[in-house]
């Protein structure tokens, strides 16, 4: 078998150390540095591609329908979203990380379809929290994969996007039916009795990594009712 490549390195804000490219022929890894563990692979993207396809089903037929992805990661989220969603809709990517984007315009961009040459995306390079309006109901979905989900590794201050207070935000963000899809490792009783408490109706999916195999992940599916 063909060794790792390290293809680029780039620090994570906050000190949250540093973040790895590596390929090994057409597959494509993203790590933490120093043996902290694999985030992301380019053949285990089934459970990225459910977010969107179970947060964006209701859009399918929506005229200019907003959505907000949270996290680029490789691009299959987004990727996902564009096939749901109308030729009339606005997908904005928030992406903390510049060096994420640059990976995706290049080489990695490949796996996913360089969904970012899509006329309908917009890119934010920061934290997703930056778009979540107080008072005016922007989105019709919003699409969270940051980290493992509401227990972060790589950036401590993704605890805050989980809070009552950051739900709260998404909530008013939300347009009248509008879908919170969040993508985590792991179901979390404590987080899914949060998403209640802010007033969304919350559901569950549990998807495997790759179609049929693979480690189990969980979609929460929070519906904003008024």
């Amino acid at each position: 078998m063909n060794p790792w490549e390290l293809l680029d390195k780039t620090e994570i804000p906050n000190d949250g150390g540093q973040l790895e490219l590596l390929q090994r022929g057409d597959e494509f890894s993203i790590r933490l540095s120093g043996n902290r563990g694999e985030l992301m692979n380019s053949r285990l993207h089934n459970s990225e591609e459910a977010l969107a396809e179970l947060g964006c089903a209701h859009l399918k037929s929506t005229v200019d329908a907003q959505v907000l992805v949270g996290g680029l990661g490789m691009g299959f989220t987004l990727a996902a979203a564009l096939k749901v969603v109308s030729q009339s809709a606005k997908i904005t990517v928030a992406e903390l990380i510049p060096a994420v984007v640059e990976w995706n315009r290049g080489a990695l961009g490949e796996r996913a379809g360089r969904p970012l040459l899509d006329e309908r995306v917009l890119i934010h390079t920061g934290d997703v929290i930056d778009l979540f309006s107080k008072n005016k109901s922007i989105f019709n979905a919003v699409l969270l994969d940051v980290d493992n989900g509401p227990e972060g590794l790589t950036h401590s201050a993704n605890d805050h996007l989980y809070s009552l207070n950051r739900l709260k935000a998404i909530y008013n963000s939300l347009r009248t039916e509008g879908m919170l899809a969040i993508w985590s490792a792991a179901p979390d009783d404590t987080f899914l009795r949060s998403l209640k408490k802010v007033g969304f109706k919350v559901t569950t999916q549990t998807v495997r990594a790759r179609v049929g195999k693979g480690s189990r992940h969980t979609i929460f599916l929070a519906k904003k009712l008024n």
